[in-house]
């Protein structure tokens, strides 16, 4: 079965066949497990526009260049991934990121809405069965069930706690969490750092391999207002970076989720989404 479409599969800004071990980067345009507003299965295409706009350059903020000739033989966007309709579209996700990850390749996906980090840690969970995730988000996504869907984009962690397929999961930026979520974090022992305890002095460490899931909502909609759900209070583009760049771990994946393109001001969002992408795949790469 072929999950990638013609459209985007092919090397951006590198060929595959010049190194064994890459960063694939893969659309996941998926929604059906939103709640309050659809929109992010349109996300992919605008982060990759963002990301090629000719106001920026490819360049990442430790000074190497994605586009530069020693690093675009290292990363490839692979396209948009094709999904059937729910459920059959979980098991795509998990066949597709199985593909990817079999060559010892590290993956970023481009969501989408939250409900598919479920599936893509699936995959994940195969090759690495120690694996740690730090989750920057507004929302615990802890529910058992989300107005009777239980895939929702509510519940992915719960999903992924009860099935043990992480170790160790860190919750950083939420500040939405009701008795619900705070019960089930005490089940699953989640690590939860909501943000009224936030400080820039916040370092993390992961033994092991490590997988980012950041949802965008995770930051103040001042920053990024291109979400379905709104949340004042949150972290700020560069406060989400700091975390990135203090954390200790070896990064075998991400993904970013959550931007609807139909409530961005002036693409702004999607420009965070592209900040992050390329920052993301350097980080894969060290």
């Amino acid at each position: 079965m072929t999950y990638l479409r013609t459209k985007w599969g092919r090397a951006v800004w590198g060929d595959s066949s010049l190194i064994d071990r890459m960063v694939k980067v893969i659309g996941i345009p998926l929604d059906e497990n939103s709640s309050f507003l659809r929109g992010p299965a349109r996300a992919p295409a605008y982060i990759r526009e963002a990301l090629q706009c000719g106001s920026g350059n490819m360049c990442v903020e430790d000074g190497r260049d994605l586009a530069g000739k020693d690093m675009q033989s290292r990363w490839q966007d692979v396209g948009d991934m094709q999904l059937g309709p729910m459920p059959l579209a979980f098991e795509h996700i998990t066949a597709g990121i199985a593909a990817l990850l079999k060559d010892d390749n590290e993956v970023l996906s481009l969501g989408g809405d939250h409900s598919i980090t479920f599936p893509i840690i699936r995959a994940f969970a195969q090759r690495y069965p120690r694996l740690n995730i730090l989750h920057i988000d507004a929302h615990g996504d802890l529910y058992d069930d989300f107005e009777g869907n239980p895939f929702s984009h509510a519940c992915p962690f719960a999903r992924i706690m009860e099935a043990g397929l992480a170790s160790r999961l860190v919750q950083v930026g939420i500040r939405t969490a009701n008795p619900h979520q705070r019960e089930q974090a005490r089940r699953f022992g989640v690590e939860v750092i909501e943000m009224k305890d936030w400080t820039a002095a916040l370092q993390l460490r992961f033994d092991g391999p490590a997988y980012l899931s950041l949802d965008l909502d995770g930051l103040d909609p001042a920053h990024a207002p291109g979400v379905s759900h709104h949340e004042p209070g949150g972290l700020t583009v560069r406060e989400v970076l700091h975390l990135l760049q203090q954390t200790q771990a070896q990064w075998v994946g991400a993904d970013i989720v959550e931007l609807n393109p139909a409530r961005d001001v002036n693409n702004m969002t999607a420009v965070v989404a592209a900040k992050f992408y390329k920052e993301l795949v350097a980080k894969m790469l060290d």
